[in-house]
């Protein structure tokens, strides 16, 4: 099993429309307002998080995975045409079963939901991440949502036939 020599490191990276910005605990405030619309919530699970509760979670993402094999690197996502904050992109990346393997996840918040914003900023994260020692690219999408499978589509995932916690494996070999 291939294991990471040094840490991914999120670093700033851009999209067309979009600034992807390292996670900063003093993105908490603007980003609870991003993300707390309690619908947006049906799918990912959980509840709104208050600024000071965001800030936490941010310090604790901030600081790293425990494991000294596995990297936690998280975005915001910036419209820069609007100056503001949408949403947010991830990956942890460590060992998986075919080398070094990230698993990500985006969210984009209700008001700018629709415009294709969690496309561009996945897309860029997956762009990102061929150029990091990564061999395969994963997202788990619960079968309903159609939205995050469109997305992960649009990224270059398939769906595989592997279940985890009742959502579909979708996966991409890096070349």
């Amino acid at each position: 099993m291939d294991r990471l020599r040094e840490p991914v490191t999120a670093t700033v990276f851009a999209t067309g429309r979009l600034e992807l910005l390292p996670l900063q605990a003093e993105f908490a405030d603007e980003m609870a307002a991003v993300l707390g619309d309690p619908a947006l919530h049906k799918f990912i699970g959980g509840a709104p998080l208050t600024p000071p509760e965001l800030r936490e979670r941010y310090g604790r993402l901030i600081a790293g995975s425990p494991d000294p094999a596995v990297s936690w690197c998280n975005w915001v996502v910036r419209v820069r045409e609007e100056g503001c904050l949408a949403g947010t992109v991830q990956a942890t990346v460590g060992p998986g079963d075919d080398g070094i393997e990230a698993e990500i996840a985006w969210v984009v918040g209700v008001p700018w939901q629709g415009r294709g914003l969690a496309k561009e900023a996945a897309r860029g994260l997956v762009d990102w991440l061929g150029q990091q020692p990564v061999h395969t690219v994963v997202a788990h999408i619960h079968p309903d949502h159609a939205a995050s499978a469109a997305v992960a589509k649009a990224c270059g995932l398939a769906p595989t036939d592997r279940m985890h916690d009742g959502e579909i494996r979708w996966q991409r070999t890096l070349g």
